[in-house]
């Protein structure tokens, strides 16, 4: 049972890393905009990569899953110590001039290079930053729940210190690591929710997830669940709206991943990021091998490639397996020189696309 437990684990990490890139560039291009334009835009055929030449690249949400993922591989196990890798990987990525960063992590990022330690560096923000962070700590510590609590925590502090949002990553973390326990199916939706309940203790939240669970009752359509929580126009970046959107579309399509992450997207809005954690989570569900291989296929990305995804979700399969042991597996080299032109390039995409959206159709 041990045994067959690590191996769903391993299968999970890696569908949870690459879930999230294809989810995330899927997303990109429609980022901002309401369910109607993009549908105007981009038409209502299957969805396929749409931001370079018919190829995806991803955003700041994957790389910060893979940060967390680096950061996580060099504490060995200890908070404190994870706290201030990530806050040094943290540091370094504004250094590249990242496109499109959250003005709550942006502010916390600049707080850390000015001496504020990480402890104390989070502003008072329920973005969506701790979130897109969440899902590879949950599957990497779905063994130990308590210690996984305590590294969401660490995670979200970093830069965000509005209690919504350690719930939000916290709900996040737990469904994760439902996913990767489950095996490939799920088959009641209902535990995941309560198992997220058990940990939660915002009356908000606990609300939103009643809604969750009586529209996967109910069998209502993504674009319902939307209307009811008042985002006919797309998800905000709000925790509290991302959460729910996310682990309904989720359940709704449990074991289905292009099902998943497509009715995410078509509801418009934080597209990049909702579609990211839905890809992570619905990836931890069934794997690498469940994720489209043109989705994949589709992905130009440099110097955190794919294949560099795999090898960094090797290394994390062999620190699961290790924990407790006191053995040390280091973290991928990161090319941050290459990081910053990959920037520059695409910083200039974005640009393009900027400039795409003032033109008709409206």
């Amino acid at each position: 049972m041990q045994q067959q437990q690590v191996t769903l684990r391993s299968v999970a990490i890696e569908g949870t890393l690459l879930g999230m890139a294809v989810g995330d560039a899927l997303g990109l291009p429609r980022e901002g905009l309401s369910a109607r334009r993009a549908e105007r835009m981009f038409g209502t055929d299957e969805l396929r990569h749409r931001f370079f030449f018919g190829y995806g690249m991803v955003s700041d949400d994957t790389e910060h899953t893979c940060m967390t993922a680096q950061a996580w591989l060099a504490s060995q196990g200890d908070v404190p110590r994870f706290r201030r890798c990530l806050a040094w990987r943290l540091r370094w990525w504004l250094l590249g001039l990242p496109a499109g960063i959250g003005m709550g992590t942006l502010k916390a990022i600049l707080k850390l290079w000015i001496g504020i330690p990480a402890s104390r560096s989070g502003v008072r923000s329920a973005g969506n930053g701790p979130a897109m962070r969440a899902p590879i700590l949950g599957v990497c510590l779905e063994a130990t729940p308590d210690v996984m609590v305590e590294f969401v925590r660490a995670s979200t502090r970093i830069t965000h210190n509005d209690p919504r949002a350690e719930q939000g990553a916290l709900a996040i973390a737990v469904a994760a690591a439902c996913a990767a326990r489950c095996g490939g199916t799920i088959d009641q939706p209902d535990e995941p929710i309560q198992s997220i309940r058990a940990v939660i203790d915002d009356a908000e939240l606990l609300s939103l997830l009643d809604q969750v669970a009586e529209h996967l009752a109910r069998n209502s359509t993504a674009a319902e669940f939307a209307r009811d929580l008042g985002l006919d126009r797309g998800v905000t970046g709000y925790i509290y709206h991302t959460v729910p959107i996310a682990l309904f579309c989720w359940l709704r399509h449990r074991g289905d991943f292009r099902a998943s992450v497509e009715q995410s997207i078509r509801l418009g809005g934080d597209t990049d990021t909702v579609a990211g954690i839905v890809g992570a989570l619905a990836g931890a569900t069934v794997g690498s091998k469940g994720i489209p291989q043109d989705w994949l296929d589709g992905i130009i990305e440099w110097p955190c490639s794919i294949a560099w995804m795999r090898q960094l979700a090797e290394r994390l399969n062999q620190q699961a397996k290790q924990q407790g042991t006191g053995e040390m597996v280091r973290p991928r080299p990161h090319n941050w020189p290459g990081h910053f032109l990959r920037n520059l390039f695409f910083a200039a995409v974005v640009l393009v696309h900027g400039f795409r959206r003032l033109l008709p159709p409206y």
